[in-house]
């Protein structure tokens, strides 16, 4: 699976994979499986999408944040398949949500990152997931998520 061609024919533009800025990879091949760091909420013009969901921004807005922290997974993922890859599917996503101590939309944030994965994946983008609450995220971001693909 092309990722960057599947995305191309929706008109979707990844952003560049971004490399880790401390003591951690990007991304790593275990067996048949691709682990990705967590992608911070980075807007299509680098800019970081900062703030406490629930108070500075809405639901909507940590919903398009992490539509961009997905859009960044699969950037990593085209990266890290290269020629000697290729991928299956998405297993997991783990999505963190920097809230109000009573926010309790989590999932409905993290759908952003899921939604943009099924659709440019189609049924291999389906996945299962976790969406939790934190006070802060690096940097200040709205949002943070993880993944773990499958390779052929």
């Amino acid at each position: 699976m092309d990722i960057e061609n599947l995305a191309k024919k929706l008109n979707i533009k990844l952003p560049e994979p971004k490399d880790p800025v401390g003591s951690y990879i990007a991304t790593k091949i275990v067996g048949k499986l691709l682990f990705i760091s967590g992608q911070i909420s980075i807007d299509e013009n680098g800019k970081l999408i900062r703030g406490k969901i629930g108070s500075d921004l809405s639901t909507d807005d940590g919903y398009k944040a992490a539509h961009r922290c997905g859009l960044s997974l699969l950037s990593q993922a085209s990266k890290a398949c290269g020629q000697k890859y290729t991928l299956k599917s998405c297993v997991k996503l783990t999505g963190y949500v920097n809230s109000t101590d009573d926010f309790t939309e989590q999932p409905k944030v993290i759908n952003g990152a899921s939604d943009i994965i099924h659709k440019i994946l189609n049924q291999d983008g389906k996945h299962t997931r976790a969406a939790v609450s934190t006070n802060s995220l690096p940097l200040g971001v709205a949002v943070e998520v993880d993944a773990i693909f499958e390779l052929n």
